[in-house]
């Protein structure tokens, strides 16, 4: 079974949840866990990872170089950027700023000299492997800076993860998506079996977490819904209510907890930090729903 663990909004606390859970999970099921931030991967850190075993790197995206010695000067491509990435150096030469290229090709579309703006293949980012210490693998990706195609690291992070599951005879992939419902967690709830969306109770969490089940809904998973920090906004009802409209089981609550941050500081889930206190607690219970529920 694939599970993509989900919110809408960032800062609710989904990696911190899906550490926990990884961790309660590892002795009952076999399973790899993919970390599919690849802007801002932290999955990793949550599970005191330090080393990487393997990485590849994802060539695709496309940037243009300017030849200056063929280049005439005529300053028609530094016009027509639609980005406006094409600037004037010190020497005088039309140069492409790397960091804001798109791969559009405007410019070598409108260049008078043949040749003289192509497009090259760069690198995009890279896609790393690790054993976590608590025995399952890991797949992560980390975006290089100005670059697009995010969604397609993920999805290399999920075919690499499936090769994974076949190699090692692992049950499950456990899919920790980014916040948003941007290309990343697209590629994240394509293909996933079953979605877990987690959300705090706040008017901005309500309206994050109802547009990431849209993109639940487009691809007709069954969803459910944990709610983080359930106590620090009393007598807002608009999770439960939405809930319940949208016939989404919700698998627990879990009160704020000020063991959370301080675990995240030892790098380590809170459950294993500290297993007696009130939000590890919670987290324990909705994982013995996850099993009786979900994983079976």
């Amino acid at each position: 079974m694939q599970v993509a663990i989900a919110s809408g909004k960032g800062g609710v606390g989904k990696s911190t949840i899906t550490a926990s859970l990884l961790y309660l999970l590892k002795d009952d099921y076999s399973f790899v866990a993919v970390d599919a931030d690849a802007e801002a991967p932290n999955l990793g850190l949550l599970l005191g990872v330090t080393e990487w075993e393997e990485e590849r790197e994802h060539i695709g995206a496309k940037i243009a170089r300017i030849n200056t010695e063929s280049c005439v000067r005529c300053g028609i491509c530094y016009e027509r950027c639609p980005y406006g990435c094409i600037y004037i150096d010190d020497e005088g030469n039309y140069v492409v700023n790397e960091l804001t290229c798109e791969g559009c090709n405007v410019c070598g579309l409108v260049c008078p000299v043949a040749g003289t703006i192509t497009l090259e293949e760069v690198r995009s980012g890279v896609i790393r492997k690790a054993t976590t210490k608590y025995g399952f693998p890991l797949i992560s990706a980390q975006l290089d800076v100005g670059r697009p195609e995010s969604g397609k690291l993920v999805t290399e992070e999920k075919e690499w993860a499936a090769k994974l599951m076949k190699e090692l005879n692992l049950e499950h992939m456990i899919v920790d998506s980014a916040a948003g419902i941007g290309c990343q967690v697209i590629a994240s709830l394509g293909g996933a079996d079953v979605a877990i969306l987690i959300a705090e109770p706040t008017p901005a969490s309500l309206s994050d977490v109802q547009r990431a089940y849209k993109v639940v809904q487009h691809f007709r998973e069954p969803a459910y819904l944990i709610i983080n920090k359930a106590d620090i906004n009393p007598g807002f009802t608009g999770l439960e209510e939405w809930a319940e409209k949208e016939g989404i089981p919700i698998l627990g609550r879990i009160p704020y907890d000020r063991a959370v941050p301080e675990s995240m500081s030892m790098l380590k889930p809170v459950v294993e930090a500290f297993p007696e206190a009130k939000a590890s607690k919670a987290i324990v219970e909705i994982a013995e729903v996850i099993k009786r529920e979900i994983l079976g």
